[in-house]
């Protein structure tokens, strides 16, 4: 296979990375609850857990299930649990303790979720909107985000900073090397919380078909995630550094002629297309300045091509559109 060395340089993009019209979505009422369980759960005597936990199930009669042995992983007997959450308050105080320093307000992530939902009310009218933001602290090596019966819950142990002393440790390290906790800041929680909706709607299935389908099927997530998302930075929403995405569109001629030049893109082998479809520090036969997962920037720039020649289509007919088909009607030749 050829390889492809160029340098990721920071430039300034402007044509390349315009937003199209963004409509006016102030008349669709949003009003999220705000359910601070974390708060709650940190608040109870650990002298005694089965009556604090009692107080819990009253105030979060659902979601509390969820935590316990969803999120929290307690077996489903009364001693196992009391005994379990007990440990587990000690264990994380600091945690929690750390998340109130980080995050002492929620106001603003919860205005961008709300504005996020407002759009998905716009593009996705059907879509039946959660009727709360729940924030918890759970395992550091456990569930983020989670899509519940209760609403959207946010886990605050995955937002305390990339240099936050926990996440330092050789076992945390070892499951979030330094290229994924280097997102474990705030601002990602209302892109994490879109991306789950938008996978919760349209359910990934790419795997094993052709690269040049996976990344279309991937370019598709982001183009809707920039219609929910239009005032979050882009590097937020590909997990990109600025760097790297200016990067990206800087050399987008070169990566797309690599995946000509090694005739990748109808490949369906798992060991030759993984790089380029899944996360990591980055893409090794494009040098170690360039992103992981670019496969979705390609994927995304083939979108935006499809979508300029159709404008009238809605997100919707997007998402059900044939990735192939896309891809051949796009005419998409990288700049």
């Amino acid at each position: 296979m050829k390889k492809l060395l160029f340098l990721f340089l920071v430039v300034s993009i402007i044509s390349c990375n315009s937003k199209k019209n963004t409509p006016d979505v102030s008349s669709i009422k949003i009003d999220m609850k705000l359910q601070r369980f974390d708060k709650d759960f940190f608040v109870m005597d650990t002298n005694a857990v089965a009556a604090s936990l009692d107080s819990l199930n009253e105030k979060y009669p659902s979601f509390l299930k969820d935590y316990l042995y969803n999120i929290l992983g307690a077996l489903p007997q009364p001693d196992s649990v009391v005994k379990y959450v007990g440990m587990f308050k000690k264990e994380y105080q600091y945690v929690y303790d750390a998340s109130q320093k980080k995050i002492p307000s929620f106001v603003i992530y919860k205005k961008q979720i709300e504005s996020g939902f407002q759009f998905l009310k716009y593009y996705f009218p059907n879509y039946k909107t959660p009727a709360a933001i729940i924030t918890f602290i759970g395992p550091l090596d456990g569930t983020a985000n989670a899509l519940t019966a209760s609403g959207v819950a946010i886990g605050l142990q995955s937002y305390l900073g990339k240099d936050f002393s926990a996440y330092q440790s050789q076992y945390i390290s070892d499951v979030y090397p330094a290229y994924k906790s280097r997102r474990f800041e705030p601002e990602y929680i209302p892109v994490n919380c879109m991306k789950g909706i938008v996978d919760d709607m349209y359910p990934y299935r790419g795997t094993g078909r052709p690269l040049i389908e996976q990344i279309v099927e991937l370019g598709k997530r982001l183009y809707v995630l920039d219609g929910l998302l239009p005032e979050i930075a882009d590097s937020l929403k590909t997990g990109y550094t600025q760097q790297q995405l200016d990067g990206c569109f800087k050399n987008e001629k070169n990566i797309w002629s690599y995946f000509i030049e090694n005739n990748l893109l109808y490949e369906t082998e798992s060991n030759l297309i993984g790089v380029y479809v899944n996360d990591g520090p980055n893409t090794p036969d494009l040098g170690p300045s360039s992103p992981g997962f670019i496969g979705q920037f390609i994927g995304w720039q083939i979108v935006k091509k499809w979508m300029e020649k159709n404008k009238t289509v809605s997100l919707i007919e997007l998402m059900k559109k044939d990735p192939k088909e896309l891809f051949e009607e796009s005419k998409y030749k990288a700049n």
